[in-house]
């Protein structure tokens, strides 16, 4: 089977995932016990034909094909509606938090990969050392303390007794309150889009409120791709053509970086992909603490109002994402090892 063959498979095969996701996704929503009306309406002040009304403006009265496939339309067309809670739109919402989250999971991930990687192909080369053993546990430790007690530790000594960085959210909060938002170095258009460049000191200000979530995650993660990285190197080191290179004197940065992660490098893209595929749900718990305005503090103020149709939204999107790097990971395959065929 060709490579233009495979993806057309791939393809088919991710819009039948993708039916199933939101079909369970519809289905664990439609079991769970109760009327939704009654979360957030009170019957005893509200009439019978007033609840009637809000229930066939949410079309909960509709048959259950009629909403299914309503439900399957409006996910498909990013037609999400409204948050229960705030009453603002779904897609808006999402819109203004996703750069917050694609920022800080994003940069944390990149640079817990490119950290962990490269120390990983290290203490895999110095197995058996002090280098290995220190390495190791220091990124055992890490891994294993709770995300949010490094976080609080954090701020406890670099924002409440340093004083060096802020203690919440993504920007000085009297930019807001005062109105004193600072103007922007340039603005322009690119093809019908408005582009603006931040002055200096909003990017000074956005990188001192990003820094201490952005070293909780680094941190956080950095540990699991060391250990993930040392064990597929441990395994590629001691094949034959590793062995032949070696005899041949080729150098050993060429025959670590060149030869034996990019042997190793399979199991790594597979995590990659899972990493960047979950990015969008954010970091809950992380930006929790830190009151980072990202996805993960949208999921959790939508589990604890039960907002249920912002769940929803979230949900699908997360699946999606988790779907589409997949699909790049396994086209990936084939170009960092051409053994592979597609079939």
């Amino acid at each position: 089977m060709g490579l233009k063959s495979y993806i057309a498979k791939r393809i088919v095969y991710m819009i039948i995932l993708l039916f199933l996701v939101i079909t369970l996704n519809f289905f664990i929503f439609m079991l769970m016990p109760g009327d939704p009306t009654t979360l957030f309406v009170n019957p005893m002040k509200f009439s019978k034909e007033e609840i009637e009304a809000l229930r066939n403006m949410w079309g909960l009265n509709d048959p259950l094909h009629v909403r299914y496939l309503k439900y399957c339309w409006n996910l498909l067309t990013f037609n999400f509606g409204h948050s229960i809670h705030t009453g603002l739109s779904i897609y808006d919402e999402i819109s203004w938090r996703l750069p917050y989250t694609i920022f800080l999971i994003g940069g944390s991930t990149i640079l817990s990969m490119i950290i962990g990687i490269l120390l990983g192909v290290v203490v895999a080369y110095k197995r058996g050392t002090w280098i290995d053993s220190l390495n190791v546990s220091f990124a055992l430790t890490v891994y294993s303390l709770p995300v949010f007690w490094m976080g609080l530790v954090f701020l406890m000594i670099f924002a409440g007794y340093l004083r060096w960085f802020p203690l919440a959210g993504a920007f000085p909060r009297e930019w807001l309150l005062a109105g004193k938002w600072p103007q922007p170095l340039a603005s322009f258009n690119i093809f019908g889009l408005n582009v603006t460049i931040p002055s200096f000191v909003e990017i000074f200000e956005r990188i001192r409120h990003a820094f201490l979530p952005l070293l909780t995650l680094t941190l956080f993660q950095y540990g699991g791709w060391l250990l993930l990285t040392r064990a597929t190197m441990i395994e590629a080191l001691t094949e034959d053509y590793i062995l032949t290179a070696k005899a041949k004197g080729v150098k050993t940065r060429t025959l670590l970086l060149k030869h034996a992660l990019k042997n190793a490098s399979l199991p790594l893209i597979t995590s990659a992909a899972l990493s960047f595929g979950f990015m969008f749900s954010g970091a809950i718990i992380t930006e929790t603490v830190y009151t980072w305005p990202g996805m993960g503090t949208f999921i959790w103020t939508a589990i604890a109002t039960l907002d249920y149709p912002v769940l929803q939204a979230v949900f699908f999107i997360i699946a999606l994402c988790v779907i589409v790097a997949n699909f790049i990971a396994d086209l990936t395959y084939g170009i960092i090892d051409p053994r592979i065929k597609y079939e």
